[in-house]
């Protein structure tokens, strides 16, 4: 992987990219300085060709345990609001291409905000995850109680968010808030496995899609049914559609090229 930093990355031959944080001694605990520098990360590939769909992940005991606390227990509300930290989760919510979160062991707080600012999310059966913040007398602030509650419901996220209590891997597919579950040891394979798959889609309507999707659900559904009309029209200006159809009626596998 490129870079001997926070934040390692690799963008492979497949159009994979594999983007994994890389502070194991704590637990990838997100200071300011790894949240920067995912964020220039993901910035970089936004509009590079070569990317058509990125993996997120951390190691086998954390994907990110949460805010490093050391950086914030004596930090005001004027710090907190001057550091503006919610345009770094942004960054990577404003990828144009699908953002897959890879979780083992420990995705808490800022960790689990991260994961659902992701657009899939693969998990593992013993992984961690959840909302502790009420437990230092504060609550979640990038996306914890917004995307979470579009994810599983009202119910399941007040009982997060209010008791600060994790959930298993397990639980966590099962109420709605992974793509899929599996073994520990498979994550990463089966998130890049998952990435391969995409990648060799049309990238334009991957993206379109994508769009459609995130935009579409926090609009009125007529709203939405006309930005899914035209985006699904705009994809009959694209080589890939002929590409795509073409290939379908020759039996044979489409190369898509992006245009």
């Amino acid at each position: 992987m490129a870079n001997d930093g926070l934040v390692l990355s690799e963008i492979r031959a497949d159009g994979v990219a594999v983007v994994r944080l890389n502070r194991p001694e704590a637990l990838n605990a997100l200071n300011m300085a790894i949240r920067e520098e995912l964020a220039h990360t993901f910035a970089a590939m936004h509009d590079n060709p070569d990317v058509r769909c990125i993996v997120l992940t951390g190691n086998e005991k954390a994907f990110a345990a949460g805010a490093d606390l050391k950086e914030f227990v004596k930090e005001g509300a004027v710090g907190i609001m001057r550091r503006r930290s919610e345009r770094h989760w942004n960054t990577v919510a404003a990828t144009p291409q699908p953002v897959i979160a890879a979780i083992n062991g420990y995705a808490m707080g800022g960790g689990l905000e991260l994961a659902m600012a992701c657009d899939l999310i693969v998990i593992g059966e013993g992984a961690q995850v959840g909302q502790p913040e009420i437990k230092v007398g504060i609550m979640p602030g990038a996306g914890g109680t917004q995307r979470l509650t579009r994810a599983v419901g009202k119910y399941n996220a007040m009982k997060m968010c209010l008791t600060g209590k994790p959930i298993s891997g397990v639980e966590a597919h099962a109420m709605g808030l992974a793509s899929e579950l599996v073994p520990d040891a498979e994550v990463l394979d089966a998130a890049i496995k998952l990435a391969v798959t995409i990648a060799r889609m049309p990238p334009l309507a991957a993206q379109m899609i994508k769009e459609s999707i995130i935009q579409g659900a926090s609009a009125p559904l007529d709203a939405a049914m006309a930005l899914e009309r035209r985006s699904f029209q705009m994809l009959f200006a694209t080589e890939d559609k002929t590409e795509g159809m073409t290939a379908f009626i020759e039996k044979r596998r489409a190369d898509f090229s992006g245009e």
